[in-house]
């Protein structure tokens, strides 16, 4: 089966593995014997279905979530049900690559500041300083 993440992006869910773990914190008795906590690993880098590009935006954004092989580890146990716990796994990682498909902004074009922009501040600078040197200590004489 396919997962669409985006437009241009489809992943093959046998890409995703998915294993199942005791979670930690609160759930009485049922903590020690139901494993609902659920660790995703998807091979980001080997995956045919991802550009170099997006690749490498995905290993940035992952940062200590991908190993040294390219597999990003998602570990989800918000929920006590193994399902909800699954589906939030499959989110992150859709909402992850669907964050590192997006292109980065177009860089800033540096441009002078305006006339009447440099004008105004010296203006606001004249009346900055007309203000300190009133207060000033007076001379009597």
């Amino acid at each position: 089966m396919m997962i669409r993440v985006t437009g241009r992006i489809v992943l093959d869910e046998a890409e995703i593995a998915e294993d199942f773990l005791r979670a930690s914190g609160p759930g009485g008795q049922n903590v020690n014997k139901v494993e609902t906590a659920v660790q995703l690993r998807f091979a980001a880098m080997a995956s045919p279905n991802l550009s170099d590009a997006v690749k490498a935006r995905l290993a940035t954004l992952a940062g200590r979530r991908m190993t040294k092989d390219g597999v990003l580890v998602i570990t989800a146990q918000r929920h006590r049900m193994r399902e909800r716990n699954r589906e939030d796994a499959l989110e992150r990682l859709l909402a992850l690559i669907r964050e590192a498909a997006t292109p980065p902004p177009p860089p800033r074009k540096a441009t002078k500041p305006t006339l009447g922009s440099k004008v105004r501040r010296l203006e606001g600078k004249a009346r900055r300083g007309a203000t300190k040197r009133l207060r000033g200590a007076r001379n009597i004489d």
